[in-house]
């Protein structure tokens, strides 16, 4: 904090070498001029020195603000492409996410007596399709087919065990002889 110089006609020569003499004119930080000539960031015109067409009029002023809207004649701006260039994923192949899908479902028809199992056959066919469809297009869902492609066939096996296991019991059942008493006995 500044105080006035004392009333009395004395001043400290150290403060008047602190404040500015209030008879000089106040100066600002000093004002620099725009560039004059080129935008060095403009985009090359592809039509400069061709017969027939004027060349640019006035100088671009780079301190400018930009418009709100793209001017016409200059490409739109791609968006920010971010650290390394971001990609968006590829598509998912639906017929891998249907494969899984339909494998799961084999999979939960092994409760019926384990013959609902067959349906995941069906779903490790439409995998192992799914994915020569990826390799061919580039598409994702390579994951989606590989678990339809493993789950469908265990599935499948478990079914297949599960039918033998039934006929073979059946068959079993059929040759026991009977013991309830009904018929004849030796």
């Amino acid at each position: 904090m500044t105080y006035p110089p004392p009333s009395d006609g004395w001043s400290d020569p150290a403060w008047s070498a602190q404040q500015p003499d209030p008879t000089l004119p106040a100066s600002g930080p000093p004002i620099s001029a725009p560039p004059v000539g080129k935008d060095p960031y403009a985009p090359a015109d592809p039509y400069a020195g061709a017969p027939g067409i004027p060349a640019q009029a006035a100088p671009v002023d780079p301190y400018a603000a930009a418009a709100a809207y793209p001017q016409p004649g200059y490409p739109q701006p791609m968006g920010y492409a971010g650290y390394g260039g971001y990609q968006p994923p590829p598509p998912q192949n639906g017929l891998a996410i249907a494969s899984m899908i339909v494998s799961i479902i084999g999979a939960i028809g092994l409760c019926g007596y384990g013959l609902g199992g067959y349906i995941g056959l069906i779903g490790a066919i439409l995998g192992h399709v799914a994915r020569r469809q990826i390799r061919e297009r580039g598409e994702g869902g390579a994951g989606f087919a590989t678990a339809g492609i493993i789950v469908g066939w265990i599935s499948t096996v478990i079914a297949v065990l599960a039918t033998i296991a039934i006929v073979v019991f059946f068959v079993w059942l059929a040759n026991q002889e009977s013991t309830t008493g009904y018929g004849t006995s030796y």
